[in-house]
């Protein structure tokens, strides 16, 4: 992890993207796997498995893409707006804002020239004043990205990463070989696509990297199951009312 540290980067992203690039691929890597379960389960041809795990990976990874871009738009609308009534309160009731400054560091252990120091540092520049008011007050720090950079970070790792429970099955039905065992071989590249995303959310996340493997495998394999065990159901259902 401390590539990450001296580069800015690991692998090829850059650290400043990397949960939305662990989100998407975790979103696209357990969905497009539930939809090859559930094929699978149904007892469907590969052609059809490909179409509906195509289908998924392009509707599903824009549709997150877009809920991204709206939620990033919005963090920093909704800063800007609680921003601009800091700078407001500070032009119209100053007093009041300077000893809200004085309460923080109060409540901080500064006690008396110091805090003082510290309050007239912080009150002889607006920036400052205001910036410090937005983070010890109100908790918030503007969120830098683009918005457009969320979104198509999210929808690149969401399609790249997605596109591994596929890869078997687009490869048999491209070079016509073997096509037993797919799904065996879907469920291991699968699982070796959620063990590089668990190692890397552990990094966005901070946690042990064996529990964030162990964490992302088992939704996963929970995600399978129950997409295999309802298509085989319905399948199964299906195939009854035909009979009847």
């Amino acid at each position: 992890m401390a590539e990450a540290h001296e580069t800015g980067k690991l692998l090829f992203i850059s650290k400043d993207f990397l949960p939305e690039f662990v989100y998407g691929s975790i979103d696209g890597t357990i969905t497009t796997f539930a939809v090859v379960a559930g094929a699978t389960g149904a007892h469907l041809d590969i052609p059809v498995v490909i179409i509906l795990g195509f289908a998924n990976l392009i509707a599903d990874g824009f549709s997150m893409s877009v809920g991204n871009f709206f939620s990033t738009k919005a963090s920093i609308a909704n800063f800007d707006k609680h921003q601009a009534i800091e700078d407001w309160e500070i032009s119209n009731d100053e007093a009041t804002e300077v000893e809200e400054i004085r309460e923080i560091y109060r409540n901080k252990g500064f006690k008396g020239d110091l805090l003082e120091q510290v309050v007239a540092v912080i009150t002889s520049d607006r920036e400052v004043w205001i910036d410090t008011m937005m983070k010890e007050e109100l908790n918030m720090t503007r969120d830098n990205k683009s918005p457009f950079h969320t979104a198509g970070m999210t929808f690149f790792s969401f399609l790249l990463i997605g596109f591994i429970p596929l890869a078997a099955y687009v490869y048999a039905l491209v070079f016509e070989a073997d096509r037993t065992n797919l799904f065996l071989y879907a469920c291991l590249l699968t699982g070796l696509a959620l063990t590089i995303i668990g190692t890397l959310k552990s990094t966005v996340t901070g946690k042990n990297v064996f529990a964030g493997i162990t964490e992302t495998l088992f939704m996963g394999g929970i995600a399978a199951i129950l997409a295999y065990v309802a298509g085989d159901f319905l399948e199964s259902l299906l195939r009854m009312q035909s009979w009847m």
